[in-house]
Protein backbone atom coordinates (compact mmCIF):
# COMPACT_ATOMS: atom_id res chain seq x y z
CA UNK A 1 0.00 0.00 0.00
CA UNK A 2 1.61 3.19 -1.03
CA UNK A 3 1.95 5.76 2.06
CA UNK A 4 0.19 9.06 1.79
CA UNK A 5 2.23 10.96 3.77
CA UNK A 6 0.23 14.13 4.75
CA UNK A 7 3.12 16.49 4.21
CA UNK A 8 6.44 16.56 2.28
CA UNK A 9 9.33 15.15 3.63
CA UNK A 10 13.02 15.74 3.89
CA UNK A 11 13.83 13.10 6.14
CA UNK A 12 14.79 9.75 4.54
CA UNK A 13 12.48 6.33 5.40
CA UNK A 14 14.41 3.44 6.95
CA UNK A 15 14.69 0.45 4.61
CA UNK A 16 11.82 -2.18 5.50
CA UNK A 17 14.74 -4.84 4.14
CA UNK A 18 16.28 -4.69 7.51
CA UNK A 19 15.97 -7.41 10.06
CA UNK A 20 12.52 -7.10 11.98
CA UNK A 21 11.05 -3.67 10.19
CA UNK A 22 7.86 -4.98 8.89
CA UNK A 23 7.04 -1.37 7.38
CA UNK A 24 7.84 2.33 7.92
CA UNK A 25 6.10 5.49 7.10
CA UNK A 26 6.48 8.98 7.39
CA UNK A 27 3.93 10.77 9.76
CA UNK A 28 1.09 12.18 9.44
CA UNK A 29 -0.21 9.29 7.03
CA UNK A 30 -3.73 9.38 5.90
CA UNK A 31 -4.17 5.79 6.70
CA UNK A 32 -3.64 6.35 9.71
CA UNK A 33 -5.49 9.54 10.33
CA UNK A 34 -8.69 6.99 8.68
CA UNK A 35 -7.69 4.45 10.82
CA UNK A 36 -7.97 7.00 14.05
CA UNK A 37 -11.01 8.59 12.70
CA UNK A 38 -13.18 5.14 12.04
CA UNK A 39 -11.63 3.11 15.38
CA UNK A 40 -14.94 2.55 17.65
CA UNK A 41 -13.46 3.04 21.22
CA UNK A 42 -15.11 3.70 24.81
CA UNK A 43 -15.90 7.65 25.07
CA UNK A 44 -12.50 9.52 25.80
CA UNK A 45 -10.23 6.52 25.37
CA UNK A 46 -8.81 7.44 22.31
CA UNK A 47 -8.68 10.94 23.52
CA UNK A 48 -7.25 10.08 26.77
CA UNK A 49 -4.67 7.77 25.73
CA UNK A 50 -3.15 10.49 22.98
CA UNK A 51 -3.06 13.33 26.38
CA UNK A 52 -1.16 10.65 28.19
CA UNK A 53 1.49 9.95 25.18
CA UNK A 54 1.62 13.82 24.73
CA UNK A 55 2.05 14.64 28.46
CA UNK A 56 4.65 12.02 29.16
CA UNK A 57 6.89 12.75 26.13
CA UNK A 58 7.03 16.69 27.00
CA UNK A 59 7.72 15.09 30.21
CA UNK A 60 10.58 12.84 29.35
CA UNK A 61 12.28 15.86 27.32
CA UNK A 62 12.40 17.89 30.74
CA UNK A 63 12.54 16.01 33.71
CA UNK A 64 15.42 13.32 34.28
CA UNK A 65 14.91 9.50 33.66
CA UNK A 66 16.44 8.86 37.63
CA UNK A 67 13.83 11.31 38.94
CA UNK A 68 10.85 10.06 36.66
CA UNK A 69 11.42 6.68 34.93
CA UNK A 70 9.35 6.91 31.94
CA UNK A 71 10.47 4.56 28.87
CA UNK A 72 8.11 6.00 26.26
CA UNK A 73 5.79 2.93 26.36
CA UNK A 74 2.36 2.23 25.62
CA UNK A 75 0.95 -0.93 26.13
CA UNK A 76 -2.95 -1.90 24.83
CA UNK A 77 -4.05 -5.27 25.93
CA UNK A 78 -7.52 -7.09 25.01
CA UNK A 79 -9.15 -10.23 23.28
CA UNK A 80 -8.65 -10.31 19.82
CA UNK A 81 -10.37 -8.17 17.01
CA UNK A 82 -10.88 -4.64 19.70
CA UNK A 83 -8.65 -2.79 17.60
CA UNK A 84 -5.75 -2.47 19.44
CA UNK A 85 -3.19 -2.44 16.34
CA UNK A 86 -5.90 0.05 14.64
CA UNK A 87 -6.20 2.37 17.38
CA UNK A 88 -2.41 1.95 17.83
CA UNK A 89 -1.59 3.31 14.51
CA UNK A 90 -4.12 6.05 15.09
CA UNK A 91 -2.47 7.07 18.00
CA UNK A 92 1.14 7.51 16.33
CA UNK A 93 -0.68 9.30 13.41
CA UNK A 94 -1.81 11.77 16.36
CA UNK A 95 1.06 11.74 18.41
CA UNK A 96 3.10 13.16 15.27
CA UNK A 97 0.86 15.85 14.62
CA UNK A 98 0.29 17.11 17.93
CA UNK A 99 4.18 16.97 18.38
CA UNK A 100 5.05 18.42 15.24
CA UNK A 101 7.16 20.75 16.46
CA UNK A 102 9.55 18.40 17.45
CA UNK A 103 10.34 17.26 14.07
CA UNK A 104 9.23 14.87 11.21
CA UNK A 105 8.59 12.11 13.17
CA UNK A 106 8.87 8.23 11.37
CA UNK A 107 6.64 5.16 11.78
CA UNK A 108 8.49 1.73 11.88
CA UNK A 109 6.59 -1.75 12.87
CA UNK A 110 8.58 -4.50 14.12
CA UNK A 111 7.97 -7.65 13.26
CA UNK A 112 8.95 -9.62 16.41
CA UNK A 113 8.04 -13.63 14.79
CA UNK A 114 11.34 -12.32 12.55
CA UNK A 115 13.15 -12.26 15.22
CA UNK A 116 13.24 -15.60 16.39
CA UNK A 117 15.91 -17.78 14.93
CA UNK A 118 16.26 -21.47 16.09
CA UNK A 119 20.39 -21.48 16.33
CA UNK A 120 21.62 -20.89 19.92
CA UNK A 121 21.72 -16.93 20.50
CA UNK A 122 20.62 -16.55 17.18
CA UNK A 123 17.66 -14.60 18.68
CA UNK A 124 19.75 -12.54 21.34
CA UNK A 125 21.71 -11.25 18.43
CA UNK A 126 18.53 -10.12 16.70
CA UNK A 127 17.14 -8.17 19.55
CA UNK A 128 20.41 -6.49 20.19
CA UNK A 129 21.09 -5.59 16.52
CA UNK A 130 17.10 -4.31 16.28
CA UNK A 131 17.53 -1.72 19.65
CA UNK A 132 21.02 -1.15 19.69
CA UNK A 133 21.39 -0.09 15.66
CA UNK A 134 18.67 -0.34 13.79
CA UNK A 135 15.95 1.60 15.76
CA UNK A 136 18.75 3.71 17.96
CA UNK A 137 19.86 4.94 14.02
CA UNK A 138 16.60 5.93 13.05
CA UNK A 139 16.05 7.72 16.61
CA UNK A 140 19.33 9.15 15.79
CA UNK A 141 17.67 11.27 12.81
CA UNK A 142 14.72 12.42 14.54
CA UNK A 143 11.22 11.39 16.31
CA UNK A 144 10.13 8.07 15.87
CA UNK A 145 7.30 5.99 16.61
CA UNK A 146 7.91 2.16 17.21
CA UNK A 147 4.76 -0.49 16.96
CA UNK A 148 5.51 -3.73 18.30
CA UNK A 149 2.11 -6.26 17.53
CA UNK A 150 2.07 -9.03 19.99
CA UNK A 151 5.13 -8.05 22.27
CA UNK A 152 4.88 -11.45 24.16
CA UNK A 153 6.95 -12.60 21.62
CA UNK A 154 9.35 -10.41 22.12
CA UNK A 155 8.81 -10.28 26.17
CA UNK A 156 7.91 -13.26 27.40
CA UNK A 157 7.85 -14.16 30.68
CA UNK A 158 10.59 -15.93 31.55
CA UNK A 159 9.42 -17.09 35.15
CA UNK A 160 6.65 -19.04 33.06
CA UNK A 161 9.40 -20.77 30.36
CA UNK A 162 10.31 -24.92 30.70
CA UNK A 163 13.79 -25.22 30.61
CA UNK A 164 13.27 -27.20 27.20
CA UNK A 165 13.45 -25.65 23.32
CA UNK A 166 16.45 -23.01 24.09
CA UNK A 167 15.24 -21.60 27.20
CA UNK A 168 18.68 -19.92 27.39
CA UNK A 169 18.75 -18.26 24.38
CA UNK A 170 14.62 -17.01 25.04
CA UNK A 171 16.07 -15.17 28.38
CA UNK A 172 18.57 -13.61 26.50
CA UNK A 173 16.79 -12.46 24.12
CA UNK A 174 14.35 -11.11 26.78
CA UNK A 175 16.99 -9.41 28.29
CA UNK A 176 18.47 -7.82 25.15
CA UNK A 177 15.39 -6.45 24.63
CA UNK A 178 14.91 -4.79 27.79
CA UNK A 179 18.51 -3.67 27.81
CA UNK A 180 17.49 -1.86 24.28
CA UNK A 181 13.97 -0.80 25.83
CA UNK A 182 16.21 1.04 28.57
CA UNK A 183 18.77 2.56 26.30
CA UNK A 184 16.55 4.18 23.84
CA UNK A 185 14.42 5.71 26.74
CA UNK A 186 17.59 7.23 27.91
CA UNK A 187 19.00 8.21 24.94
CA UNK A 188 16.29 9.37 22.94
CA UNK A 189 12.89 10.87 24.69
CA UNK A 190 11.52 11.31 21.61
CA UNK A 191 11.07 7.86 20.90
CA UNK A 192 7.57 6.25 21.62
CA UNK A 193 6.78 2.57 21.69
CA UNK A 194 3.21 1.25 21.44
CA UNK A 195 2.37 -2.31 22.21
CA UNK A 196 -0.05 -4.61 22.22
CA UNK A 197 -0.66 -8.14 22.84
CA UNK A 198 -3.92 -10.38 23.54
CA UNK A 199 -2.17 -12.05 26.31
CA UNK A 200 -0.77 -10.10 28.88
CA UNK A 201 -0.48 -12.22 31.38
CA UNK A 202 2.73 -13.50 28.86
CA UNK A 203 4.07 -10.46 29.15
CA UNK A 204 7.54 -10.47 31.25
CA UNK A 205 6.61 -8.24 34.28
CA UNK A 206 9.15 -6.72 33.91
CA UNK A 207 8.38 -5.30 30.34
CA UNK A 208 4.66 -4.43 31.92
CA UNK A 209 6.08 -2.30 34.59
CA UNK A 210 8.63 -0.74 32.29
CA UNK A 211 5.46 0.94 30.30
CA UNK A 212 4.07 4.23 30.97
CA UNK A 213 0.08 3.84 30.72
CA UNK A 214 -1.54 -0.03 30.36
CA UNK A 215 -4.73 -0.06 28.65
CA UNK A 216 -7.38 -2.42 28.27
CA UNK A 217 -9.06 -2.19 25.27
CA UNK A 218 -12.57 -3.72 26.23
CA UNK A 219 -15.01 -5.76 24.02
CA UNK A 220 -17.73 -3.42 22.38
CA UNK A 221 -20.59 -2.48 24.77
CA UNK A 222 -24.02 -1.41 23.09
CA UNK A 223 -23.53 2.03 21.98
CA UNK A 224 -20.03 1.46 20.08
CA UNK A 225 -21.67 -2.29 18.81
CA UNK A 226 -23.94 -0.13 16.69
CA UNK A 227 -21.88 2.29 15.87
CA UNK A 228 -19.31 -0.47 14.26
CA UNK A 229 -22.60 -2.11 12.47
CA UNK A 230 -23.72 1.52 11.16
CA UNK A 231 -20.16 2.64 9.91
CA UNK A 232 -19.79 -1.02 8.20
CA UNK A 233 -23.09 -1.40 6.74
CA UNK A 234 -22.90 2.28 5.10
CA UNK A 235 -19.72 1.70 3.61
CA UNK A 236 -21.10 -1.32 1.74
CA UNK A 237 -24.68 0.43 1.16
CA UNK A 238 -22.03 3.17 -0.70
CA UNK A 239 -20.82 0.87 -2.96
CA UNK A 240 -24.03 -1.81 -3.52
CA UNK A 241 -27.29 0.98 -2.92
CA UNK A 242 -29.53 -2.32 -2.80
CA UNK A 243 -27.89 -2.41 0.78
CA UNK A 244 -28.84 0.26 2.25
CA UNK A 245 -31.56 -1.93 4.06
CA UNK A 246 -28.89 -2.49 6.42
CA UNK A 247 -29.26 0.77 7.96
CA UNK A 248 -32.39 0.99 9.10
CA UNK A 249 -32.40 1.96 12.13
CA UNK A 250 -34.72 -0.76 14.16
CA UNK A 251 -32.63 -3.37 12.27
CA UNK A 252 -29.37 -2.08 13.54
CA UNK A 253 -30.67 -1.60 17.32
CA UNK A 254 -31.59 -5.40 17.27
CA UNK A 255 -28.55 -6.27 15.20
CA UNK A 256 -26.38 -4.28 18.13
CA UNK A 257 -28.43 -6.33 21.14
CA UNK A 258 -28.00 -9.62 19.33
CA UNK A 259 -24.70 -9.47 19.29
CA UNK A 260 -23.53 -8.76 22.62
CA UNK A 261 -20.05 -10.57 23.16
CA UNK A 262 -18.72 -10.10 19.48
CA UNK A 263 -15.74 -8.06 19.02
CA UNK A 264 -15.55 -5.39 16.21
CA UNK A 265 -13.68 -7.29 13.60
CA UNK A 266 -16.34 -10.47 13.78
CA UNK A 267 -18.97 -7.44 13.87
CA UNK A 268 -17.72 -6.14 10.56
CA UNK A 269 -16.86 -9.46 8.89
CA UNK A 270 -20.69 -10.54 9.86
CA UNK A 271 -21.84 -7.66 7.67
CA UNK A 272 -20.11 -9.48 4.70
CA UNK A 273 -21.43 -12.38 5.66
CA UNK A 274 -24.68 -11.48 5.55
CA UNK A 275 -24.03 -10.44 1.60
CA UNK A 276 -23.61 -14.08 0.69
CA UNK A 277 -26.44 -15.26 3.29
CA UNK A 278 -29.33 -15.13 0.83
CA UNK A 279 -29.11 -18.20 -1.93
CA UNK A 280 -30.90 -16.09 -4.27
CA UNK A 281 -29.36 -13.68 -4.18
CA UNK A 282 -25.73 -15.44 -5.64
CA UNK A 283 -23.64 -13.42 -3.90
CA UNK A 284 -24.73 -9.88 -4.99
CA UNK A 285 -24.92 -7.37 -1.85
CA UNK A 286 -27.67 -5.17 -3.58
CA UNK A 287 -29.99 -7.94 -2.05
CA UNK A 288 -28.49 -8.16 1.06
CA UNK A 289 -31.57 -7.50 4.07
CA UNK A 290 -31.79 -6.72 7.54
CA UNK A 291 -32.85 -10.19 8.43
CA UNK A 292 -29.67 -11.78 7.07
CA UNK A 293 -27.58 -9.56 9.38
CA UNK A 294 -29.56 -10.67 12.16
CA UNK A 295 -29.26 -14.65 11.26
CA UNK A 296 -25.76 -14.16 10.63
CA UNK A 297 -25.33 -12.23 14.49
CA UNK A 298 -27.34 -15.37 15.94
CA UNK A 299 -25.36 -17.70 14.34
CA UNK A 300 -22.34 -16.60 15.59
CA UNK A 301 -24.24 -16.16 19.04
CA UNK A 302 -24.72 -20.01 18.84
CA UNK A 303 -21.02 -21.22 17.78
CA UNK A 304 -19.20 -19.20 21.05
Amino acid sequence: MPNRTLVERRRPLPDTALPGIADTRALPDQDFADAWTSISFPTDMKERLLRMVVSKTHLRRAVPFEAMPLHGIVLLTGAPGVGKTTVARGLANQAARALSSLGEWVFVEVDPHALAGSALGRSQRSVEQLFGHTLAEIAAAGPLVVLIDEIETLATDRSALSMEANPIDVHRAVDAALVGIDRLARQNPDVLIIATSNFPDAIDPALTSRADTVSTVPLPDLAIRRQILEHTAAAVAAAFPGAASLLDPATLDMAAKVSEGIDGRRLRKAVAEACAQRPEAVGNPDYVAGDDLLAVLRALQGAK
